[in-house]
């Protein structure tokens, strides 16, 4: 079988379109040896956050790869806790400090929720981002009007915005909104957690193309123009979802998936915009 390395993965405006999430891997020596292993493998594109305590870990892998810091686009999340202004900018410092890194590619806002404030929060990542500690400004779990209210505030533009997405949260209109805004859409739980091996759709296209339910879900993602994160630990599933990066999709699959009505959201906090009363 074909390998890939990091040329073959696609890039946007200088984020790979395709990256290693670390989401439940709070194991400090699984998660800097899966992080190490994918960047040994060519992933250049690693998520973590601040919620996830493993940002020291991911920084021992990275550390531990032979892999120069400045090829590898790196991106943390700033908990619903620290965004307070002064919070953010010393829970940031934080994390680079765990990371063993000077600055970070993309910074996220984790969630629109509890001490987010659209006037204190963001205002703190453009200085960041002034001071060189951060590339790009992000956000995650946004919805539309959180978009709109953070573009009118923020100067700086919006780069991304990371929501669960997959073959059974196809997020169609928050895409559309994300494309007006010339906003990229990253992924997370690209494969809802493992659901997407039980989908017959799924599962017949994968047989017809001999390939893993995931890297069909993966491909379709990228037929999407989407970013995706999936979250691995071992080094045979790192290893399954990049070949996901051969795998090209006809227009028959892709309808295939695009029709499937199933509607199955695996990341559902209390404090979620979309659970507000």
């Amino acid at each position: 079988m074909t390998e890939f390395t990091s040329d073959d993965v696609p890039r946007v405006d200088g984020m790979p379109r395709f990256g290693l999430g670390t989401w439940q891997n709070a194991d400090p020596d699984a998660c800097a040896t899966a992080v190490a292993n994918a960047l040994e493998m060519g992933y250049r594109h690693v998520d973590t956050a601040q919620a996830y305590d493993n940002e020291a870990a991911v920084g021992d892998g990275i550390a531990d790869a032979d892999v120069d810091r400045d090829d590898v686009f790196l991106a943390t999340k700033v908990f619903i806790d620290n965004l307070a202004h002064d919070d953010v900018i010393a829970s940031t410092e934080e994390s680079l400090e765990k990371l063993g890194v000077d600055y970070v590619d993309l910074l996220y806002v984790h969630w629109p929720a509890r001490t987010y404030d659209p006037e204190e929060t963001l205002p703190a990542f453009a200085e960041l981002k002034d001071e060189g500690r951060i590339e790009r400004i992000g956000v995650s779990n946004f919805g539309r009007r959180h978009l709109e209210r953070a573009r009118d505030v923020l100067d700086e533009p919006i780069f991304a915005n990371q929501v669960e997405m997959h073959p059974f949260l196809q997020q169609r209109e928050l895409r559309a909104v994300a494309d007006e805004m010339d906003v990229e859409t990253v992924a997370y739980s690209p494969l809802a957690r493992g659901a997407v091996f039980d989908d017959p759709v799924l599962g017949d296209i994968a047989e017809k193309h001999g390939v893993s339910e995931a890297q069909v879900s993966l491909a379709w993602l990228r037929e999407k123009g989407v970013t995706a994160i999936p979250k691995a630990t071992s080094e045979a599933h790192i290893r399954d979802n990049f070949r996901s990066l051969g795998l090209e999709l006809d227009a028959e699959d892709v309808r295939r998936i695009d029709a499937i009505e199933r509607v199955d959201r695996r990341v559902d906090a209390d404090f979620a915009h979309w659970n507000a009363r």
